[in-house]
């Protein structure tokens, strides 16, 4: 069975795991492939994405082929759990998609500092 959503994210990071592990619990989390890229031998990305791009921002690959990051890919991995679908709703309305990902960018600058605090 070909997942409904590829998800790419950091193991390494105590912040992205804890996030992926919240929605990991989540009902239809079964249908998503959960990619961690800190696993070496998991070097399988979809053409056009390097580990580095994966690693410095979150992507989604749908079962399409269509490739998103930022706000958009969490737009489209909330579409796929049913309890977390509103927010991808809410989120989809333009001009939210362009406040997220604006919000998203500003949380990427400080991701360093809270991943230090993150490992104590």
């Amino acid at each position: 069975m070909r997942p409904a959503l590829t998800v790419f994210y950091d193991g390494s990071c105590p912040l992205c795991s804890r996030e992926i592990g919240l929605y990991q619990r989540a009902r239809g989390s079964e249908t998503i492939r959960w990619h961690d890229l800190a696993i070496p031998e998991k070097t399988d990305l979809p053409d056009g994405l390097t580990l580095d791009d994966a690693l410095a921002r979150f992507h989604v690959l749908s079962a399409n082929g269509k490739l998103v990051s930022g706000a958009d890919g969490f737009v489209a991995l909330w579409l796929a759990l049913p309890g977390w679908r509103w927010l991808g709703r809410i989120v989809s309305i333009w001009p939210l998609t362009v406040l997220a990902e604006g919000l998203y960018r500003i949380f990427l600058r400080f991701r360093p500092q809270l991943q230090r605090w993150f490992r104590g």
